[in-house]
């Protein structure tokens, strides 16, 4: 499965949540390609840390940019059980060719009037992509949601009125622990002291994506 955290808002959480799959899934027992497509480079980074800090990222993880992204995964696909593609927060050539050769993609949207107004421009990106790549799923889900308030909700109903993009329920709450995990190159499920509303929210968006989301 070829799965791209994508969008083109930068800071709504790509990279977190390409790097949690990525983990989890190596967890599971399967062959997982970590495809670092942002110029800024977190995942490489991310993976270097890890590597440094557990002796082994306990998955693969390459740079690629601009066409190269649709080429190599073509030709690395059949070595790995799942390929997983962060991308960066604009609509780049990069993201662009991942998504003609990806399964799914999922969006991360923050419940904030920056994130949303984006939503459009990503509908004409899928909807571009399909030309290519017709069976390309599409997903959106609530990244940083916010404690109380209606901003959650209301964000929520945008994102449902998406004829291009499907709304998922999982949720990620603005949580410190997951930008701390993140420093010391873990996954939130495995940093400790354990956030266990954290790991659950990260657990049920892994499993919508890998057991529940269409393969």
């Amino acid at each position: 499965m070829i799965v791209v955290a994508g969008g083109i808002k930068g800071g709504s959480g790509k990279t977190t949540l390409a790097t949690n799959l990525a983990v989890m899934r190596s967890h599971k027992g399967c062959e997982v390609l970590l495809v670092d497509a942002d110029d800024q480079q977190s995942a490489a980074e991310f993976t270097e840390l890890r590597s440094e800090e557990m002796e082994d990222a306990d998955y693969t993880c390459i740079r690629l940019d601009g066409k190269a992204v649709r080429d190599q995964v073509q030709r690395l696909r059949g070595k790995y059980d799942d390929i997983i593609i962060d991308t960066g927060g604009r609509d780049t050539t990069s993201q662009r060719a991942a998504l003609t050769v990806a399964n799914t993609l999922i969006v991360p949207f923050g419940p904030r009037s920056l994130d949303i107004w984006t939503l459009e421009r990503v509908e004409e990106l899928v909807a571009d992509a399909r030309a290519i790549n017709p069976d390309l799923e599409a997903y959106s889900f609530i990244n940083r949601a916010d404690h109380q308030g209606s901003y959650n909700e209301e964000t929520q109903e945008v994102l449902s009125d998406s004829d291009q993009i499907e709304f998922i329920s999982p949720t990620l709450g603005d949580r410190k622990a997951f930008a701390i995990a993140f420093d010391y190159g873990q996954s939130i499920v495995e940093y400790t002291p354990r956030d266990q509303k954290a790991v659950r929210e990260m657990e049920a968006l892994y499993d919508t994506v890998f057991e529940t989301v269409p393969e």
